[in-house]
């Protein structure tokens, strides 16, 4: 019995791993596994599928596959015309304010001019001037009695 217990401690030591032991099979897990890794890492996309559903639309699958890449300028000219086409509106709708503060500048302009017209027109009647004469007492004009004369010079 002795000898049966002093064969198994034996059997235990040689079967317990060492520190070098450890770090070769360490290394050994660690090739294993990096070898794994480069089967199943390639540096292309995969191949897309032939159906197009919402999850790969959402899934964003749609963005990194070869057709959007060969496609790039294409995006990038829909995106500067969607710039051009935003700032030539916001130019245009600054212009229509613009005019439409001009027009009702105009429209007040040719008001004063309207109501300045007609009031001249009625200071500058003959009865109202007959007034004004008539009130400033000092004033040498006056209306005359006799009708004007025609002169008849000859040629």
């Amino acid at each position: 019995m002795a000898d049966e217990q002093i064969q198994e401690k034996l059997i235990q030591e040689d079967s317990t791993p060492t520190p070098a032991d450890a770090t070769a099979q360490g290394e050994r897990d660690l090739k294993e596994t990096l070898k794994k890794i480069k089967e199943t890492v390639s540096e292309e996309d995969p191949k897309p599928s032939s159906q197009l559903n919402l999850r790969t639309i959402l899934g964003g699958d749609l963005l990194t596959s070869e057709m959007v890449r060969s496609q790039i300028w294409l995006f990038v000219l829909i995106v500067a015309f969607s710039t051009v086409y935003v700032a030539f509106r916001y130019q245009c709708q600054q212009d229509m304010l613009t005019i439409d503060k001009m027009e009702q500048q105009l429209k007040d302009a040719k008001f004063r001019a309207l109501s300045s017209s007609s009031e001249l027109t009625e200071k500058c009647r003959e009865s109202h001037v007959l007034e004004i004469l008539k009130q400033n007492k000092d004033s040498l004009l006056h209306q005359a009695d006799q009708p004007p004369y025609i002169i008849e010079v000859p040629e």
